[in-house]
């Protein structure tokens, strides 16, 4: 279960408390409200270097749980299982034909279900995945130079994200195959500039 540190601390706090969560990974110098009681294991401080270097043996099936994802406003714990983000790509494929060869951002938060087609949609073809941080998401001239630079081909927007991006000139230098749009309606002629 994605947990944003940035997410106010009442949201924060029932989110541990509802989903009955018993461990936490995170990082050091992140403080996440609410999880006292938890047992928290901080990736960035624990010696690995005795574990393994095998993949575990785990018995997992499609209908085991993938992860859990708080939607907006008055937070509900979706469960989902591995089938369905399977489900998504396999239904989506002949639409798109993501391969290797696509280069895909990760411009939604990870707390934020719209990442799942982001992570998942690019990792389980063979593409590559890149991560745009917080402040360039936030400035769409940063944004369109992360685009040009990694040569990206697949973008997931908003179409209100979408249309500041649009409106920069540069926008037409792009090596953009598909966009896919969510999280808000779609009105078509926003795109005719484009």
């Amino acid at each position: 279960m994605p947990l944003d540190p940035e997410y106010p601390t009442d949201r924060l706090t029932y989110m541990v408390r509802d989903s009955g969560i018993a461990l936490l990974l995170t990082q050091s110098h992140l403080q996440v409200p609410g999880t006292e009681a938890l047992q928290v294991l901080a990736l960035d401080t624990l010696d690995v270097s005795a574990e393994p270097h095998t993949n575990p043996d785990i018995d997992l099936h499609g209908e085991n749980l993938a992860y859990v994802i708080y939607t907006s406003g008055r937070p509900k714990g979706a469960q989902l299982c591995h089938r369905n983000v399977t489900r998504l790509l396999d239904a989506t494929d002949a639409w798109f034909g993501f391969g290797p060869e696509d280069v895909w951002t990760m411009f939604h938060s990870y707390a934020f279900d719209f990442s799942v087609w982001e992570i998942f949609g690019a990792l389980c073809t063979g593409g590559k995945l890149v991560v745009v941080p917080f402040w360039v998401s936030r400035s769409p001239e940063d944004f369109l130079q992360l685009l040009q630079v990694q040569k990206v081909s697949v973008l997931n927007q908003t179409p209100s994200a979408f249309g500041q991006l649009t409106s920069l000139p540069q926008v037409h230098d792009l090596t953009l195959r598909t966009v896919i749009f969510g999280g808000e309606a779609l009105d078509p002629q926003r795109l005719r500039q484009w």
